[in-house]
């Protein structure tokens, strides 16, 4: 029996290799330097809707068209550049008019030194893209983003609201996202056509507030030069929203209690009436009721405003949604930055999930702005979030006292309970097969806490820790 030479035995080689790629179900396009096509498997050929003979040493973006390339300017980069990325996003129309949902995997060909093409990877990922968008649509109303139990009640409230005219009083901690909530109930109301107009109640000078709020006649004051017209005639045939009403002084709450009884407004310097067509919703960030129990918000005034109450629950107490804003936020950022960023970590996740968020969904979206300046590519690490987020709280010890010798294992005197020993935290990981969601629970602490306990042992997977 004679040996193969070896131009056969290369080109067996090439057909078994050919034979290994058109079973893959991942579409395959091999490029050389000059990013010409030199192979291409079925399932490319497949899900780009192209004929093998036609595609090869055809360029890629000659064959796939403007619509892949301009779409995909990261891929693009990645090929000319021979820098590979992974898990990008791209739409893509084929020929036949049908839009799919590509995820593509680039590779560069070489020793290194010297590069001799690049491998194109695509996954279609239409369906699972759909069942994304659908999912999307049903935790989101308008701008507004949650699935946990208190948003899915407040989404159903706007729905109910939106359509009707009453005065809707919104309250929530600072960052809750209140005006997303009013601009939700203009979207879908009937006046959505119309202007929404949010205005400030917080203005120290009482005299400019009112002008601000219903407008003023020339000579009014020093300084007004002009007539002016205010925020509830701009807002006519839409939506206002006076934000942080509590702060409205005593003055202009008897002028806003007369406006919303005759629905009409006087500008400073003038008594004629001008009728206005508004819906109005107010904000607050401190309870009403509180203030009127204060006596610094008049209660018929309250009662005016309080027609439709809406409380947003804070952050802290709705952590179902965490996971889904911090994706929202980092698929906006995505999309305005162009960095192929996707997704968090588990460890990274795990620290969003536990943080208590005093600043509430404008701080989660300040923290995930902050992982994108820090991360270049790929998931988003625990390294690239605000040091708040893991940085454990340094003990306040106050100078000058003598404190004696603490006869308690070291694990407790760092504030640790005695369950995060290294013994205990080494049984659980092991217990749990190293699931870090597990053993959190044996041990009764956060996953926070754990990674951090982990990193200050130096523990690691038996099959990461470096031989011996």
């Amino acid at each position: 029996m004679s040996t193969p030479s070896p131009v056969d035995a290369a080109r067996t080689t090439k057909d078994d290799l050919g034979g290994v790629l058109d079973r893959l179900a991942e579409g395959v396009v091999t490029l050389d330097g000059r990013g010409r096509i030199v192979g291409i498997n079925r399932a490319a050929c497949r899900i780009l809707e192209i004929d093998p003979v036609e595609a090869l040493d055809a360029h890629c973006c000659e064959l796939l068209d403007s619509q892949f390339c301009g779409s995909a300017e990261v891929v693009r980069e990645s090929i000319r550049e021979h820098r590979p990325v992974s898990d990008v996003e791209v739409p893509v129309e084929t020929r036949s008019g049908r839009r799919r949902v590509l995820v593509v995997q680039t590779g560069s060909l070489g020793n290194g030194r010297e590069h001799r093409g690049s491998v194109v990877v695509l996954r279609d990922v239409t369906e699972l893209a759909a069942l994304k968008e659908d999912l999307a649509r049903r935790y989101r109303l308008h701008n507004v983003v949650g699935k946990s139990k208190p948003m899915r009640e407040i989404f159903r409230l706007v729905e109910e609201v939106a359509d009707s005219e009453a005065t809707v009083l919104i309250e929530g901690e600072s960052g809750t996202g209140k005006e997303l909530v009013a601009r939700a109930i203009h979207h879908l109301s009937p006046r959505a056509g119309g202007p929404f107009v949010a205005v400030h109640c917080s203005i120290p000078a009482e005299d400019v507030l009112a002008s601000e709020l219903f407008g003023h006649v020339r000579d009014a004051f020093p300084g007004a030069m002009r007539d002016k017209r205010g925020r509830f005639e701009a807002a006519a045939g839409g939506t206002i929203l006076l934000d942080e009403v509590g702060a409205l002084p005593p003055g202009i709450q008897v002028t806003l209690l007369r406006v919303l009884q005759e629905r009409a407004v006087e500008r400073v310097g003038d008594d004629r009436p001008i009728g206005i067509d508004v819906r109005v919703i107010a904000a607050s960030h401190r309870p009403l009721a509180e203030l009127v129990a204060e006596g610094s918000f008049r209660r018929d005034l309250y009662y005016k405003l309080r027609v439709v109450p809406m409380a947003i629950p804070p952050l802290r107490d709705r952590r179902d949604d965490v996971g889904l804003l911090a994706q929202h936020f980092a698929e906006r950022f995505r999309d305005e930055t162009g960095r192929p960023i996707e997704g968090f970590s588990p460890e990274a996740l795990a620290l969003l999930v536990d943080y208590a968020w005093p600043g509430n969904v404008r701080e989660l979206e300040s923290a995930v702005e902050y992982a994108f300046v820090k991360a270049r590519r790929g998931p988003i690490a625990p390294a690239h979030l605000p040091p708040e987020l893991g940085a454990p709280a340094a003990p306040a010890v106050p100078p000058a006292v003598d404190i004696p010798p603490d006869p308690s294992p070291p694990e407790r005197r760092r504030g640790l309970p005695p369950s995060t020993s290294a013994e205990a935290v080494r049984a659980a990981l092991v217990g749990a097969d190293w699931n870090v969601a597990k053993a959190a629970r044996r041990l009764s602490i956060s996953r926070t806490t754990l990674y951090k306990r982990i990193a200050q042992l130096k523990l690691a997977r038996p099959e990461d820790e470096p031989p011996v």
